[in-house]
This record gives structure tokens, C-alpha cells and sequence, in this order.
């Protein structure tokens, strides 16, 4: 694929994004949420671990617009500042996720044989496990704090990576080309990465961006029971955990991080659909 077509082949799956209205919400979401992760210090009003015990529980205000937690710590700033610690581990688990799962998927799917079979073995073994349940059993390795949460997702997310990968390794290693490729004597990665790899990554990209939601929700749920991110973190999870004590006398340190947590991951998984429907030719609708 030139670079003249593959740059009309962006600007096509673009277009055909922008054409999905729910796609277009979960976009504009997303780049909010991309937004404040990056300029948190700028939009935070406050410092997210500064402590005042004389405004402590105080409800939603002009001067805090989300209210104050029970050490006086404003709630609008933790948020802000929690958008930070879901974007770093969205990044890595998705990009470790991706490399690993996708990888080994698509490495196992073009050789086949004793080693593809090992690995789908291996993968029905991790698919056996929810990923809460999953994630929970390596943190409890690892232990925990962010490094801990990285690995339990990351480990996690690659059965998914990887059988998406293999499937679409299988379709694409029948292809005339590459049967043609092979035939000529060209080495096995040169095959890969010119013929393989730009005719499946659609689909893991696809899939890695309706991952998303699952990685935020499994991160949070980690924190929630303190077994994540650990306090004082301004952390998404964190906050549900410690609202929770609170629920009747400040429902709001539970609400607010709870809704954050919800319209980010309806962001990804509007905009994941929308992705999906313009990568895999299989779900395109076409209007006649």
C-alpha cells in the first residue's frame, strides 16, 4: 500500500467516523477527557493533595464546585488529576497489551502448527477467568500500586489482543500476494511487516478502542478495593473507595468520581463502535 493510499484510506475512515453520530459524541468526549488529563495542573483550581480539615464534607459551592472530601481536599482538582492516572494506565496496558497480545497472535497465527495450538491453549486457559478475577490474582503477586495495576491489565487484555490478531493473521496469510511473496523466496518478517501487519491492524485498532472501557473499569474496580492505586492518589477508584464511608452524609464524593468514570467510558465505547463499523468491512452499513 503506497503512502498516497494510505493516507486516503485515513482520511476515508475519518470521514466515515465523523458520518456516525454516536461516534462523533464518543470522539468529543474522548478529547475532553484527553484534554484534562494533559492540562490537569492548568485546570485544576486547587492542589489535589492539600489538606484543610476546616472545610472538610463541605458541599458543592462556588469556591468548590464539586465540594470538598473529609481532609478539605477540593473534589474538582482530584478528578481533573485522576483523568491523569486512568490516561497513563490506558497507555501502557493498551500499548503492552497490543504489542504482546497482537504479537504473539500474529506470530503463532502464520506459523500455525504445534506453537498455535500451545498458544490458543494458553489463551482458552486466561479467557477461563474473568478479568476482574484475573487481575485480582496478579496484583496479588505483584502487589499494588500503578506498576502492580499495569502488569494484572496488561496480562488480562491479551487473550483478547491476541486471538483478534490470530484471526485475522489466518485470513490474511491465504491471500494471493502473500502465498506470491512467499513463493518468491522473501524472508518471513519482511512478509509480515509489508503484507501481514498493514492488512490486520485495522481490526486490533478497532478492538484495542473498545478495550478501553474495560481497562478503565477494571482499574477503577482494583482501587475501589484498595488492592490499585493506594492513597492518597488522586485516583478515580480511590475516590469511590473513600466516598463510600460518606454516602448519606456527602453522596457527592461518590457521584461525582462515579460519573467521570461513566462518561469516559461511554466515550470510548461510542467512539469504539464508530471505529469498528468503519475498519470491519463485515459490520459496515451501507445505504443503498
Amino acid at each position: 500500500m503506497t503512502r498516497k493510499r494510505k493516507k486516503y484510506r485515513s482520511l476515508e475512515i475519518l470521514r466515515e467516523v465523523l458520518a456516525n453520530r454516536t461516534a462523533k459524541i464518543g470522539l468529543v468526549i474522548v478529547i475532553v477527557f484527553l484534554i484534562t488529563a494533559v492540562f490537569a495542573p492548568l485546570l485544576a483550581p486547587y492542589n489535589p493533595y492539600e489538606q484543610d480539615f476546616s472545610i472538610g464534607l463541605k458541599r458543592p459551592s462556588f469556591e468548590h464546585p464539586l465540594g470538598t472530601d473529609e481532609y478539605g481536599r477540593d473534589v474538582l482538582s482530584r478528578i481533573l488529576y485522576g483523568s491523569r492516572q486512568t490516561l497513563i494506565i490506558l497507555l501502557a496496558t493498551s500499548l503492552l497489551g497490543l504489542v504482546t497480545g497482537g504479537g504473539l497472535g500474529m506470530i503463532t497465527g502464520f506459523y500455525g502448527g504445534t506453537l498455535d495450538m500451545v498458544f490458543m491453549r494458553l489463551l482458552d486457559v486466561l479467557l477461563a477467568f474473568p478479568s476482574i478475577i484475573l487481575a485480582l490474582a496478579i496484583i496479588s503477586a505483584t502487589g499494588p500500586g500503578l506498576h502492580g495495576v499495569i502488569i494484572a491489565i496488561t496480562v488480562s487484555s491479551i487473550p483478547q489482543f491476541g486471538r483478534v490478531a490470530r484471526g485475522a493473521v489466518l485470513s490474511a496469510k491465504e491471500n494471493d500476494y502473500v502465498m506470491a511473496a512467499k513463493a518468491t523466496g522473501e524472508r518471513t518478517a519482511s512478509i509480515i511487516f509489508r503484507y501481514i501487519l498493514p492488512n490486520t491492524i485495522m481490526p486490533i485498532i478497532a478492538l484495542g478502542a473498545l478495550q478501553v472501557a474495560t481497562i478503565i473499569i477494571v482499574a477503577a474496580s482494583l482501587s475501589f478495593l484498595g488492592v490499585g492505586i493506594q492513597p492518597p492518589a488522586a485516583d478515580w477508584g480511590v475516590m469511590l473507595n473513600q466516598g463510600r464511608m460518606y454516602a448519606r452524609l456527602a453522596p457527592y464524593l461518590s457521584i461525582f468520581p462515579g460519573l467521570a468514570i461513566m462518561f469516559v467510558v461511554l466515550g470510548f465505547n461510542l467512539l469504539g463502535d464508530g471505529l469498528r463499523d468503519a475498519l470491519d468491512p463485515k459490520t459496515k452499513k451501507y445505504s443503498e
